[in-house]
């Protein structure tokens, strides 16, 4: 709120004796500017108390970039362009109303898994995110997660879903509503399967890998019939599949 000095507003005695007006106009102006000050201050004060506090932030970030260890590894990098705290609305809440992305590192700091969503939303009370629109996922089984709308329970250690949800697996692609995991993502399952597709990308490579070991492996049947020189090579051969 402005405060008003207490000094006189007035000019000097001399200057109000050269200009008579000024006396009366300068009262005026003041008593003007107090009045609209005022009218300010208690229209600014009203417009406070009428606030949502689950519509305005307590603490804004951006640039988010953060490193999560556990054990003395570090575990996660989590990013977001902007993070949002509302520490003072009924239900307190974090928000990142432009997207949230996590790579998991394995003990070499290796990325085995990859999450990225259009937004998120955690809700502090009740250890619970939600994720939602252009949910990515890939587990550390190199299994790959496409869903609108994901909840991560922390409290029961679960993740699950009402939406309709795709899972590419390497041989095959699972499509469904209705989805429960544990917090791994390793352990899931579909509640209502729609339709079960091969993945021909995947299929095609697996075939490929496959065909080179077959050839592989025919290259070593041959070389095993051929004449053993040492005894070593010889059980290497016979032991081979």
């Amino acid at each position: 709120m402005t405060e008003i000095p207490d000094t006189d507003p007035l000019p000097a005695e001399s200057c109000a004796r050269r200009r008579p007006g000024a006396i009366y106009m300068l009262p005026v102006i003041v008593l003007l500017a107090v009045g609209v000050l005022v009218g300010c201050s208690q229209e600014k004060k009203d417009t406070i108390e009428e606030v949502d506090p689950g519509e305005f932030p307590t603490m804004r970030t951006l640039n988010v970039s953060t490193l999560v260890s556990d054990s003395g590894y570090t575990r996660y990098h989590i990013t977001a362009p902007s993070w949002l705290m509302f520490d003072e609305a009924r239900e307190p809440y974090w928000s990142f109303p432009e997207g949230l992305d996590m790579e998991r590192y394995d003990d070499n700091r290796e990325v085995e898994a990859t999450f990225r969503s259009d937004s998120a939303v955690y809700f502090n009370a009740k250890r619970l995110w939600r994720f939602d629109g252009n949910v990515r996922m890939r587990n550390t089984g190199g299994d790959r997660f496409a869903v609108e709308q994901l909840f991560w329970d922390q409290q029961n250690g679960k993740v699950y879903s009402d939406s309709f949800i795709q899972i590419e697996r390497i041989d095959r692609t699972i499509e469904g509503v209705g989805f429960e995991s544990n917090e791994q993502m390793t352990e899931y399952s579909i509640l209502d399967v729609q339709a079960i597709l091969p993945t021909p990308e995947r299929r095609d490579s697996t075939a490929r890998r496959t065909s080179q070991l077959h050839s592989a492996d025919s290259a070593r049947s041959d070389s095993a019939s051929a004449p053993v020189t040492s005894p070593a090579s010889r059980q290497q051969n016979t032991g081979e599949p």
